[in-house]
């Protein structure tokens, strides 16, 4: 069992339902934004699912510098902010520099260290002294029991609201493979594991100048990890991914989400 972390009005790990983290990779616009924030709530609340809403204001790590990095720090957390007050969901995005955590903690529930900086040491020590809940993504390098490394950074400065998330790990060139034992050994540490299934069907540069990805592996992947007793469940989700501006390969379709959502929650029902 691990230890319970409230994000919002939200609680996750130790015997809590299973959570859905969700949303489109890159804010697009602000109707955009609100627009699926507003379809993923409905869906969720349907299901009594608890739901926080994922989305990134800044997507510094592209492949290419023609790649949309979203409309950054002050309009995306603006955005976001309108979101959470208007909706009552709590939020979640990326930081990529210790200069957005102070504003971005004014209005984050939960702040998400992205996979290629989860070794970051002074970037992770900043989020950790905001009091938020600090989600660190396994990086695509790390053996999961390396992580134990970097939750000792962050309760280093007392902040015990910790969050991890597996999402695939390198197998040769832009590919990822899932390793299940992964959850296990992460959980092990004593804080809840989320697992991302759309990151992790992710081709990181496998379409040249951007991301390639294969969706049809991510319900498979969310079902396998619901099974091996995930807290939690991240999906990028886009109501049309083939003309979303990052990541549509590997984003789930949100008229596909629902049915998907129904079969996770009876699996987690069994195992609990």
């Amino acid at each position: 069992m691990t230890r319970e972390v409230i994000a919002g009005n939200v609680k996750i790990g130790d015997a809590n339902p299973l959570v859905l983290i969700a949303g489109p990779c890159v804010i697009e616009s602000e109707s955009s934004a609100i627009r699926h924030a507003k379809a993923l709530k409905a869906i969720t609340d349907r299901l009594d699912m608890p739901f926080i809403y994922k989305s990134s204001y800044d997507k510094s790590n592209r492949t290419s510098i023609k790649s949309y990095r979203g409309p950054g720090l002050a309009k995306g957390l603006k955005i976001l902010k309108r979101i959470k007050d208007e909706l009552g969901v709590a939020v979640l995005s990326d930081i990529h520099c210790t200069e957005d955590v102070a504003p971005a903690a004014k209005v984050l529930d939960i702040i998400q260290i992205p996979a290629f900086l989860s070794r970051q040491t002074d970037l992770i020590l900043a989020a950790a002294r905001t009091g938020r809940v600090v989600n660190i993504k396994k990086g695509q390098f790390l053996a999961p029991w390396d992580m134990k490394h970097v939750v000792k950074k962050i309760e280093s400065v007392g902040n015990r609201k910790i969050l991890l998330t597996e999402r695939g790990v390198s197998f040769g060139y832009n590919n990822l493979v899932s390793d299940f034992r992964s959850l296990v050994i992460m959980q092990e540490l004593g804080y809840p594991v989320i697992y991302d299934a759309t990151h992790s069907v992710q081709m990181p540069g496998g379409k040249g100048e951007v991301s390639g990805g294969d969706r049809r592996f991510i319900p498979y992947l969310a079902m396998a990890s619901v099974a091996c007793g995930a807290d939690a469940v991240f999906m990028e989700v886009h109501e049309s991914p083939d003309k979303a501006l990052s990541d549509g390969p590997n984003m789930i379709k949100l008229d596909d989400l629902e049915t998907l959502l129904l079969k996770l929650k009876r699996i987690n029902k069994a195992i609990k």
